[in-house]
């Protein structure tokens, strides 16, 4: 789910202001306990009223689709996994120091509430120097679940298990060793591998649902989304996974037992 970037402006040098929704408070709430916890790699919270939200600006290169140059590199995969799991280690708590609140999300909860997934941890979200993930920005998708629930969108986005000629990258094959890179840095267990792919589709399947449902209550852009065929996308990439589902995880055990020889 790509962000809508349309209404967002640079103030000065160091400040972003977009426009706020229902749950811009939760946000700017998690966006603060994070940077307590020693993350300082997403935006700061400064300004919040009615329409607007201010964040300060997070630093660096930004790239989209196709992968191509800087954020295509094996570096960038490597340190986009270890941002991930800094963020995750961060937000752990964040529904325990927040239980007087009432939290809004915009993604549904999803159980078992293990951290705050970012909920579109993707190329289009963060920012690089030279090689080198160093920012993450966009978190209205933010939404308390497992960790692999977030790791198996962020592997379908960097791997990236795409059909779309202009969002595709390298073989299978290489897909498979870039989403294998990807788990082995962030640390997740090779037992969770074999959910993997199921993860990452039934996270397609539920955004492909979330854009019917907001183009249904009358929003606009997803309802451009879906007269452009934006969720053709995910329904051909759905099928993708699942044909070559037993391919994935089979090649990613045998990474994963070759990378602990």
């Amino acid at each position: 789910m790509k962000s809508r970037n349309d209404k967002v402006k640079i103030l000065g040098t160091d400040r972003v202001q977009r426009p706020s929704n229902d749950w811009s408070a939760t946000v700017h709430l998690l966006l603060a306990h994070i940077r307590r916890q020693g993350f300082r790699n997403g935006p700061e919270p400064l300004v919040l009223d009615d329409e607007y939200e201010i964040l300060s600006l997070v630093h660096g290169d930004t790239f989209n689709y196709p992968l191509i140059g800087a954020v295509a590199t094996e570096t960038a995969l490597i340190s986009a996994a270890r941002l991930l799991r800094a963020f995750h280690d961060c937000s752990k708590d964040f529904l325990a120091a927040h239980r007087e609140y009432k939290l809004t999300w915009m993604l549904p909860e999803q159980h078992p509430e293990e951290v705050i997934c970012h909920g579109d941890f993707a190329p289009y979200n963060v920012a690089l120097s030279d090689n080198n993930v160093v920012g993450v920005f966009d978190f209205d998708a933010a939404h308390p679940g497992p960790v692999i629930w977030d790791i198996a969108y962020a592997v379908y986005c960097w791997a990236p298990f795409k059909t779309d000629p202009v969002d595709a990258l390298g073989s299978l094959d290489q897909q498979i060793e870039r989403a294998g890179l990807f788990c082995r840095v962030y640390g997740l267990s090779p037992s969770a591998y074999p959910q993997l792919v199921k993860t990452i589709v039934k996270r397609l399947e539920a955004l492909v649902a979330f854009m019917v449902s907001q183009a249904e209550q009358g929003d606009p852009q997803f309802q451009d989304n879906l007269d452009c065929g934006h969720h053709l996308g995910y329904l051909n990439d759905i099928d993708y996974l699942n044909n070559h589902e037993h391919q994935i995880i089979t090649m990613l055990m045998n990474l994963s037992t070759r990378s602990e020889a």
